[in-house]
């Protein structure tokens, strides 16, 4: 499961790695949580990418009433090409989201450690950074009054080595020499984007503990 991440990587960065045309200021961000405004990378209609913002939790757009549903943040990738609620995004609406790292935590109750997990030093560009794509599903929800919503949910997968010692699941991050095979929905079909839904490989991760202030989504600096 992923329920925080950062980007803290300046935005002219953030164009360099997704070969983004424009891209607006946006300020880093430490400790982003479901629900808030994201950032992702996707193909528009145009046909180039672009970087837009959307809600984190995805809302299907079969949903009638998104208020009874449970917060879609994450999507197991080995299912979503089956289940309902994302089997037509992961054909249709395939994303990048942009980020330096996430969070996990260990411990018990009330005394929860949180840790970052972030790009190891020896897999660090001087080009773009710690940055990362997870592969992401989005979505556009039109409800019955005329209200518009635009949301995501980041694909996971089982975790690699590093992983294991914090927790069994992980982002699905994807190299970026396959971001246009994953962004590429033209075809109508998830097919051939399956093979990329597979545990990153051992060493691209490095893991550190970081204060509990983060604990508390409002503290984001």
């Amino acid at each position: 499961m992923c329920s925080r991440y950062s980007l803290t990587s300046p935005p002219e960065a953030v164009a360099r790695l997704f070969s983004l045309n424009t891209i607006d200021p946006f300020p880093p961000r430490y400790n982003i949580a479901p629900t808030q405004p994201v950032l992702i990378v996707r193909n528009g209609i145009s046909g180039h990418r672009e970087a837009t913002l959307v809600r984190w939790g995805l809302i299907p757009p079969w949903s009638k009433d998104p208020s009874k549903l449970s917060t879609m943040i994450n999507a197991r990738a080995e299912s979503a090409p089956e289940k309902p609620s994302f089997r037509g995004a992961i054909r249709h609406k395939r994303c990048l989201i942009p980020a330096d790292g996430f969070y996990e935590w260990t411990g018990s109750a009330g005394a929860k450690q949180p840790h970052l997990i972030a790009r190891r030093g020896d897999t660090v560009s001087e080009m773009t950074g710690s940055l990362m794509g997870f592969a992401g599903l989005w979505e556009h929800w039109l409800g019955a009054d005329g209200s518009e919503l635009e949301t995501m949910a980041i694909l996971t997968v089982a975790a690699n080595r590093e992983m294991r010692a914090v927790h069994e699941r992980m982002p699905l991050v994807l190299s970026r020499e396959h971001f246009d095979v994953w962004l590429d929905c033209s075809s109508g079909t998830a097919t051939h984007v399956l093979p990329l839904l597979e545990t990153p490989p051992d060493g691209l991760v490095s893991i550190r503990a970081v204060s509990k202030l983060l604990n508390n989504y409002r503290n984001d600096g």
